[in-house]
Parts: structure tokens; sequence; C-alpha cells
């Protein structure tokens, strides 16, 4: 019986405002680069999944100023190549870095609140878990998931960031729940899809962007409000 359903922040319950695409378009046009919405969206598929594997390997919060600069470069590369540009690291964390002087914010998405609220009036326990580094409360605070979420864990509380272990096991025993009766949603196939089926956590792939339509192994949503239904049904088949 599932009792507990943990989620993702980044692409799972919030997302970028002015979105991706907008900031990376406003900072390519400073370089005479034309960027598309398609091609971005191509490009941060590679992008992101490019962080989750690094994460794996050395996190961010661990390395040096060359070390992350090299990361981001590659990642921006990474970006860039969706719409077919190829630059070199050096202008490729040039724009980065003008990236990150631009105005932005994480803002929820339309349908977390709904879902949340439904997974709620179920009786479920429900968790963040994020890389971030960042406290949790203060995550749930700013964008508003205190009165949805009972707790967060982060990357900066635990030490430890997806797919390694520490981090679930700390958000199941927040929920004093067993890995068969959790549910871990998320949008990236290494952090939180193999991360998750590690522990022994039942994962559910949110793929917003249609990125990974082809997938087999877990349950695939594209939107939150699918939610419900899946974990509905996870509960009868335990």
């Amino acid at each position: 019986m599932i009792e507990a359903v943990f989620f993702d922040l980044y692409g799972t319950l919030a997302g970028f405002n002015p979105s991706r695409f907008e900031i990376q378009s406003a900072a390519c046009d400073e370089h005479g680069l034309r960027v598309t919405p398609e091609g971005i969206l191509r490009g941060y598929a590679l992008a992101d999944a490019y962080m989750a594997e690094q994460s794996a390997i050395k996190p961010l919060r661990e390395r040096g100023r060359d070390d992350r600069n090299g990361f981001f470069a590659e990642y921006e590369r990474l970006v860039l190549s969706g719409d077919g540009i190829e630059i070199g690291p050096e202008k490729a964390l040039e724009i980065w870095l003008r990236i990150r002087r631009m105005p932005y914010e994480l803002r929820r998405f339309d349908d977390v609140g709904p879902a949340l609220t439904a997974l709620r009036s179920r009786g479920l326990t429900l968790g963040m878990i994020s890389n971030m580094n960042r406290r949790g409360d203060e995550l749930m605070e700013e964008l508003g998931l205190s009165e949805y979420l009972d707790f967060a864990v982060t990357s900066l509380e635990v030490g430890a960031e997806k797919p390694h272990s520490p981090i679930f096991l700390a958000a199941l025993e927040k929920a004093s729940a067993e890995p068969g009766n959790a549910v871990h949603v998320g949008d990236q196939l290494t952090s939180d899809i193999e991360g998750a089926r590690a522990v022994g956590i039942w994962p559910v792939l949110l793929d917003r962007d249609g990125n990974h339509k082809g997938i087999e192994g877990c349950p695939r949503i594209e939107g939150l409000s699918e939610l419900v239904e899946v974990v509905a049904a996870m509960g009868q088949d335990n």
C-alpha cells in the first residue's frame, strides 16, 4: 500500500520565470546567436541529463571555482547544441555568466496545488527531495509549498545528492515509510528514476517536455494531474 509520495523540485514542482527559452534568447541575442523554443527544449534535455550524471560523480557544492566554471561551460554548450549552435567553452561560459546576472525566479507549476491537495485527501504523506543547495523549509516557504508538503530534504541538509541513497533514505525516515510503500516523482532518469529504484522506492517519471516518450520500466506522466490515478493504481497492485 502506498503511504508516501516524494517529489523532485526543479522541473517537477517548479520551473523558471521568465522561461528558459526567454532567458537563453536574451543572452544569446547579445552574441548574435538566434535560438528557438524547440531547440532550447532539446538542449536542456541534454544539459539536465549531463547535470544529473555529473552530480552523481561529484556534486557542484564540492567543486572549486574553475571546476564549476568548466561544468557550466559544458552545460551551456549542450543547451545551445539543441539548436545546432556549436561554440567553444569560453564563449559558452560567457553566455552562462550573463544568464546568471539576469533576474529570474523559480515559480510553482499550475498543476501542483490541485494534485498535491488531491493526494493529501487520500491520507498520503507528501515530501520533497531536492539537490538544491538550500534548506528545505526555505524552499517550501518561498514557493508556497508549505501548506501542501509535510517536509522537504535537500542535499545541503543531508550531505548527499540524488541519485545517491542517503537523501532518499532521509525522506523515508521523515515519512516513517518503508521503500515499497513510497513513490518518488521526478523528471530526470538518473537522479530521480534510477536513484529511487535503487533504494526500492517506486519511481514515476514526470515528462513535462515530452523528452522520454518511449521509456519503459516505470509509469510516465506529462502532468501532475495524472498522478493521483497512477498512485491509486500502484496501491492496488501492491
